[in-house]
């Protein structure tokens, strides 16, 4: 029970590494908000929660009253806030030239903007309780260039160095701020893209997974429960001399220069 009487509020909680992490979190403990635009997607995966471990608040992290609204509602909540995983996140594809200003603009706000509102929001809230858990869901792809990929590489660079900044900046209050950079991990929405992708090759998605994940060292992608545990050590005391950090959660997929290989 790492996460005992502690609150926490998940952003992108409805699906994926985000409800991978509320589980984990509520496993250890902790009460948790989970946030998301899809109302009946929050709501459904709060209810397989056991009664009064989970708040699902429904938002967008990009609107700043709504943002409020979920700080607010997790206090409420919870009594306290005291871990912020800044997970929500939007991608679109496509070379520079051929972008639409409003699709960049719309996923450097959710990736970028959002995690930097609810910091300065929950920030306070941290202080005054003495201490704090800030962990920022970047990726792989603010550490490696993927062609046709330039907003949401640009935006999870900035979060890294937004990271940095908190740690720096509110370290001495107590109030620690780590990244994790996942690489590929077997979410619905990847799954979705990759089936498509595995159509055109003539193959299953079993197929499609061992042809990009051969060359990393784990030679396999990430479980989102395996993310939640990374995030349980960043939330809990085990982390407790651990800010300013950028955590690569990608199977060594980083380390290995393969010209095309990469779907991080």
């Amino acid at each position: 029970m790492k996460l005992e009487g502690k609150t926490a509020l998940v952003t992108g909680g409805g699906t994926g590494i985000g409800a991978a992490i509320a589980e984990r979190f509520v496993a250890e403990g902790a009460k948790v908000c989970i946030t998301g635009r899809r109302k009946e997607k929050l709501e459904q995966q709060a209810a397989a929660f056991p009664p009064g471990s989970v708040l699902a608040c429904p938002g967008d992290v990009s609107v700043y009253d709504d943002v409020k609204r979920m700080v607010a509602a997790t206090v409420a909540f919870g009594g306290r806030i005291d871990i912020l995983v800044n997970n929500a996140a939007s991608d679109v594809f496509g070379f520079i030239t051929e972008l639409d200003p409003d699709d960049w603009r719309r996923v450097i706000e959710i990736n970028l903007t959002g995690p930097f509102l609810l910091m300065k929001e929950t920030i306070p809230h941290m202080i005054k309780n003495g201490s704090g858990s800030i962990i920022n869901i970047s990726s792989i792809g603010a550490l490696r260039c993927i062609p046709g990929n330039a907003p949401y590489g640009a935006s999870k660079a900035g979060l890294i160095r937004l990271t940095q900044a908190a740690a720096q900046e509110y370290g001495p209050l107590g109030v620690r701020c780590n990244a994790v950079c996942p690489g590929a991990t077997r979410t619905e929405i990847l799954e979705e893209a990759l089936s498509q992708i595995g159509e055109g090759m003539g193959t299953d998605l079993d197929g499609v997974f061992t042809r990009f994940t051969s060359h990393q060292p784990l030679r396999r992608v990430c479980a989102p429960s395996e993310m939640g545990g990374v995030c349980v050590f960043l939330a809990s005391d085990d982390s407790s001399f651990v800010t300013g950090a950028v955590l690569v959660v990608d199977g060594g997929a980083a380390i290995v220069d393969v010209q095309g290989a990469s779907i991080s």
